[in-house]
């Protein structure tokens, strides 16, 4: 018996190096060269494994980008930032917790937010990858909205979707990226403009 426990966690524990070892050399190949113009098979070599055992341990090429991408979405800043969102006590500072959150997202998983995930809006077999990073960030929004409905000082005809909207609007994944990837904004003068800009659209 203890053998057969000793075994199965050392294929677990193998099982779970292949598998970081594939997802490591896609994210280098994605990085570099592109999810479109990667393929499995360069994969599998940069790995050192077969092409069968990329699709074994870690599934399409599309679920290797997923599984390099989803988990930012619940990184560090993210879960903290939804945890100080949720007991705050004035609106103003709800929306400065949830940009500050959204800045150490963004410079903590650069490489992923600015240059592999916008890889999936032009792929259509990463399509779902897109939507799911999108439904999954508006729903950490939403943490935020909901807590701003429930302070209150909303300006007067927002209702929780409204707010989120404006919150998407200022806090999503193109604003950041439109200001300090496209115009070579600081991440101080983003979050700094952001916060203003947002408090001002949103809170009364």
């Amino acid at each position: 018996m203890v053998t057969s426990r000793y075994d199965s966690s050392r294929r677990t524990a193998a099982a779970a190096v292949t598998k970081a070892s594939i997802l490591a050399a896609a994210k280098t190949l994605f990085l570099a060269d592109g999810y479109a113009s990667t393929t499995v098979q360069q994969i599998a070599r940069a790995a050192g494994v077969a092409v069968p055992t990329v699709y074994a341990s870690a599934g399409s090429k599309a679920d290797i980008l997923s599984a390099l991408i989803m988990p930012f979405t619940r990184a560090q800043p993210v879960e903290e930032t939804m945890a100080a969102v949720t007991v705050g006590t004035d609106s103003a500072e709800v929306l400065a917790l949830t940009c500050a959150g959204v800045r150490r997202m963004h410079e903590e998983h650069r490489d992923v937010v600015t240059v592999l995930f916008p890889q999936t809006e032009s792929e259509p077999a990463a399509a779902h990858v897109y939507r799911q990073v999108i439904e999954t960030y508006q729903e950490g929004l939403g943490v935020t909205a909901d807590r701003l409905m429930t302070l209150g000082g909303v300006k007067p005809g927002l209702d929780r979707e409204g707010v989120l909207d404006l919150l998407w609007f200022y806090f999503g994944l193109a604003g950041w990226r439109s200001l300090c990837t496209d115009r070579g904004w600081t991440p101080e003068r983003a979050e700094k403009w952001l916060v203003e800009a947002a408090t001002a659209a949103i809170l009364e």
